[in-house]
């Protein structure tokens, strides 16, 4: 029989799909974890794990371990979850995943505050222009600008949030008047690389009419250091405008869009009090944070 260390060793590797991956998140030599790995099957007269140059994929039997790990997982948490429920305040480490233009502009005011509130509560924001894996636990919480298609996950919708073209006064000072939406063929276009584009909803060029991009890159904040300096114009989020002074919405009247943010969780961590409460927390300020930006812009 495996114990708790045993699958525990086994889910890092089954979601980091290599041992230095799993290594690192149990803080062992990847040498040590293989010799765990190797023990495990020898107990359990079982192969887990296909090896190959892509990674350790789960075996069939690995599958169906991984399925009782998860919930002896989410048993530990539960248990650790109601012994220390007596304190007021959050603790532990919590790992929250977002597209760089949110976690760079909105949640880090957000998480200071909810951190200042909850002194022994430890927050990583992991900011990746990508759709997190939440079931290989690259994050607790997710959120994202469109819901997940597939997956057994918990989606909340947060709020809305505005975008609009924008530049430097001094760029359109330099730069032929804009007038239409036709006029900025004539000026520099700010985005994103077309087929790095992870989410639909960030296709934010085509709804705009952009023929081409001349300085492109997969990261908002690249993106906007671009606008800053007066490279040119982009679509740019109106909670992240009061952060960049001197930038200037364009055809404010001609062009808005409208997207959304949702918060993607796993549904058994529901049952996690403090993952409940932390979440809250954070729709209720996200929901605030954007409200407050977009009344400066």
């Amino acid at each position: 029989m495996a114990d708790w260390d045993d699958l525990r060793i086994f889910l890092a590797v089954a979601r980091a799909e290599s041992l230095s991956g799993a290594g690192k998140v149990l803080k062992l030599d990847p040498a040590t974890v293989g010799r765990r790995i190797a023990r495990l099957e020898e107990r359990m007269a079982a192969r887990l794990f296909t090896r190959s140059a892509q990674g350790y994929a789960p075996t069939g039997e690995g599958q169906r371990l991984l399925a009782h790990a998860t919930r002896v997982e989410q048993a530990v948490t539960e248990a650790m979850e109601e012994v220390g429920a007596e304190g007021p305040g959050l603790t532990g480490q919590i790992r929250v995943g977002a597209p760089d233009g949110s976690a760079n502009y909105l949640l880090p005011q957000i998480v200071a505050q909810i951190c200042a509130d909850h002194p022994g509560l430890e927050v990583q924001i992991v900011a990746q222009p990508r759709v997190f894996n939440l079931s290989k636990r690259e994050a607790d919480i997710a959120i994202a600008v469109s819901p997940p298609v597939s997956g057994h996950l918990t989606v909340q919708r947060l709020t809305d949030y505005k975008l609009h073209l924008a530049a430097t006064q001094d760029y359109l000072d330099r730069h032929p008047p804009i007038r239409t939406l036709a006029d900025l063929k004539a000026h520099r276009m700010i985005g994103y690389i077309q087929d790095l584009i992870f989410d639909k909803e960030l296709d934010y060029q085509t709804e705009a009419g952009m023929e081409s991009v001349t300085l492109a890159s997969n990261s908002v904040s690249v993106q906007l250091n671009w606008v800053r300096i007066g490279a040119g114009i982009a679509v740019v989020h109106d909670f992240a405008l009061p952060a960049l002074p001197g930038l200037v919405k364009v055809l404010p009247d001609r062009l808005s869009l409208t997207r959304s943010f949702y918060l993607i969780r796993h549904p058994e961590d529901r049952r996690v009090e403090r993952l409940n409460r932390f979440a809250e927390l954070l729709g209720q300020g996200v929901r605030r944070e954007v409200a407050r930006l977009e009344s400066l812009s």
